[in-house]
C-alpha cells in the first residue's frame, strides 16, 4: 500500500497546491461550484489577510505516490477562544480523495498541531468565523451548491464519523417561494408599525448611496452577532477589509437599513445568487469572469439572504416585518421566484419559524463536528 505523506505548505508553489486541489477532486462533477480564486488567494495569504494577526494557522497537504491527494488547514482562533473561555482547536477547507487513509493522516496531523497549542478539543469544519463556510453538508446534494456554503463530496461526512468525530452543531438552509401576495400577517404587522413613525427604513439605488452606510452596519452585526456560534467581532481595519472586498457585487436594491433617530438598529442585505456566473467563469475574475458573474446576478430568479440583524433592544417591534415587506417588494419588482435562506444554525428557532411561515423547506443540512483530544 503507498505510503501517505502529510507535508506544512511553506512555498508559493504548494499553496497553489492547496488553493486549486479541489478542482481537481472534483473534476468530474459538472455541478461542482468552484470558489471565487481571487478570494482564496486573499483567504490563504498570512501577510494580507488580517485575521492570521489574531489565530495561529497552519496549511496541510496529503501526498500519495508523489500527487497531491488531500489538504486541510489548521486553526487557533485566539481571539475566539478568549471572548468564549475556550481551549478549542479548528480545521477547515479540508478536501480529500475518496480514501479514508487520506482523511486520517490529515486529520491526525491537525489533531497533533493544535494539541501541541494546548487545545483540548477540536472543531470543525469552521474558519475564522461564521463568515467562511462552515460544516460539511449531509443533506440536500440533489439541489445546487451554494457559493457561501461547503461544496464537499457526499464520502467526507461518512469519513468524519468513521474517524471518531461526531455532531457539535448542525445548520439548516431552506429554499422558500416567493410569497405573492405578501402574507397577510405581514401587511397587518406593517401598517400598525409604520403608523409609529419612529422607525425608518433606508433603501439604496446605487453603490455610491451604500458606501457611507457600510462600517455603521458592520459595526452593527458586531452588536447583534454578539451571541451566534463562531462569530468573531471585525476590528476597524477588518471592517475596512471586509467593506471594500464585498461592495462590488453588491445589489443597492437588496440591502435594507433601519433607522431610530441618527441610530441604526437593524440591516438586511441578499444577493441575486451569482453561482451560475462563478461556474461559467471557473472561479476566475479575469479577464472576463466578472462580467460572466454580473451578468448571472442580473439574469437570476433566486435571492440569497446574506446578512441580517436587529438590535437587541429594539427586537420584537417589528422591524424584521418592515425590512421583509420591503425586501419582497424589491425581489418582486425583479421577478425573483424563489428567496434562499443561506444557513441558519438548527437553534435558531425564531429565524427557522420565519422560514416555516413563509412556506420554506429545508434543502440542505450541514453538520460542524467535534472530537475531544
Amino acid at each position: 500500500m503507498a505510503q501517505i505523506i502529510v507535508k506544512e505548505v511553506l512555498t508559493r508553489r504548494e499553496l497553489r497546491e492547496f488553493i486549486y486541489l479541489p478542482a481537481r477532486v472534483h473534476e468530474n462533477d459538472p455541478d461542482w461550484l468552484p470558489p471565487i480564486y481571487n478570494d482564496e488567494w486573499l483567504l490563504f495569504n498570512k501577510k494580507k489577510n488580517r485575521s492570521y494577526k489574531y489565530a495561529d494557522a497552519v496549511f496541510f497537504l496529503a501526498y500519495k505516490d508523489n500527487k497531491v491527494v488531500g489538504r486541510i488547514m489548521g486553526l487557533v482562533n485566539n481571539r475566539y477562544n478568549s471572548i468564549k473561555k475556550e481551549r478549542n482547536g479548528r480545521f477547515c477547507f479540508m478536501e480529500s480523495i475518496n480514501d479514508i487513509d487520506v482523511a486520517r493522516a490529515l486529520l491526525d496531523k491537525v489533531e497533533q498541531w493544535v494539541k501541541d497549542r494546548g487545545m483540548v478539543k477540536i472543531v470543525g469544519p469552521l474558519g475564522f468565523s461564521d463568515k467562511d463556510p462552515q460544516g460539511f453538508q449531509i443533506e440536500g446534494f440533489e439541489y445546487p451548491y451554494l457559493f457561501t456554503a461547503a461544496t464537499n463530496s457526499q464520502y467526507l461526512p461518512a469519513m468524519m464519523e468513521s474517524l471518531g468525530y461526531y455532531k457539535e452543531v448542525d445548520l439548516v438552509n431552506y429554499n422558500i417561494p416567493m410569497p405573492d401576495p405578501v402574507p397577510s400577517l405581514y401587511l397587518k404587522a406593517y401598517d400598525r408599525f409604520s403608523k409609529s413613525g419612529e422607525f425608518k427604513i433606508i433603501e439604496f439605488r446605487s453603490k455610491k448611496e451604500i458606501k457611507p452606510y457600510i462600517i455603521p452596519i458592520l459595526e452593527l452585526m458586531n452588536q447583534t452577532f454578539s451571541d451566534i456560534y463562531g462569530f468573531v467581532p471585525l476590528n476597524d481595519p477588518e471592517k475596512q477589509e471586509f467593506a471594500s472586498r464585498y461592495l462590488p457585487i453588491l445589489d443597492p436594491e437588496f440591502v435594507k437599513v433601519v433607522s431610530r433617530g441618527d441610530e441604526y438598529v437593524g440591516f438586511v442585505v441578499a444577493l441575486p445568487d451569482l453561482s451560475k456566473g462563478i461556474i461559467a467563469a471557473k472561479g476566475k475574475l479575469f479577464p472576463f469572469g466578472l462580467f460572466m458573474i454580473l451578468s448571472a446576478m442580473k439574469k437570476s430568479k433566486k435571492l440569497m439572504l446574506m446578512l441580517g440583524g436587529i438590535r437587541k433592544d429594539c427586537r420584537g417591534q417589528g422591524i424584521d416585518v418592515l425590512m421583509a415587506i420591503k425586501m419582497l417588494e424589491s425581489a418582486r419588482k425583479r421577478q425573483m421566484t424563489l428567496i434562499d435562506s443561506h444557513l441558519i444554525l438548527e437553534n435558531n428557532l425564531r429565524m427557522r419559524a420565519e422560514c416555516d411561515r413563509l412556506d420554506g423547506k429545508i434543502v440542505k443540512r450541514f453538520r460542524i463536528y467535534q472530537k475531544q483530544l
